[in-house]
């Protein structure tokens, strides 16, 4: 054994017989060991309860209500003539509504008013973008109390000139 051996395994031992423990020793695995486990219980809390919200965020299915086509004056001249059909809830079929499903005069109003401000381009370029900021407006106003009557907003006829 060589000198400068000897000397670390008398610095190891005075080291342990001090109550320190070596380099790399218990307190590393430890560590180690302590920061796996908030990692497993991470995870295991996220797979357990931020799944069942998401499943529960989309309401129950209740029919749908079609709309006659209407014609809407466009902002920079032409018109376009444009369809809806709404999906309404499970919540909107039980209740309050008639004979079940929701009356689309709001629906119709929101739509003559978000599509009489585009202009012949946003109608064509931007179909998508007005069809999203369509069906928010509308399930924003069908909802009450916190509860979605309607989920979706589905283009049935979509002819511009």
């Amino acid at each position: 054994m060589s000198t400068k051996t000897k000397d670390k395994a008398a610095k190891d031992k005075d080291a342990a017989a001090d109550g320190e423990e070596p380099k790399g020793g218990k307190k590393k695995l430890i560590a180690i060991l302590a920061v796996l486990l908030v990692v497993a219980g991470a995870a295991a809390y996220f797979f357990l309860f931020a799944g069942g919200e998401a499943e529960a965020a989309e309401p129950e299915h209740g029919g749908y209500t079609a709309l006659e086509p209407i014609a809407v004056n466009l902002a920079g001249g032409g018109y376009l003539k444009i369809g809806i059909t709404l999906e309404y809830t499970a919540d909107a079929a039980a209740g309050g509504h008639g004979g079940g499903g929701v009356d689309g005069s709001k629906a119709l109003d929101i739509l003559i008013s978000t599509y009489s401000q585009a202009q012949p381009a946003d109608v064509v370029g931007a179909r998508e973008a007005l069809k999203e900021s369509l069906e928010h407006q509308i399930v924003e106003a069908y909802t009450e109390d916190g509860v979605p009557m309607v989920m979706h907003v589905y283009l049935t006829e979509y002819v511009t000139q």
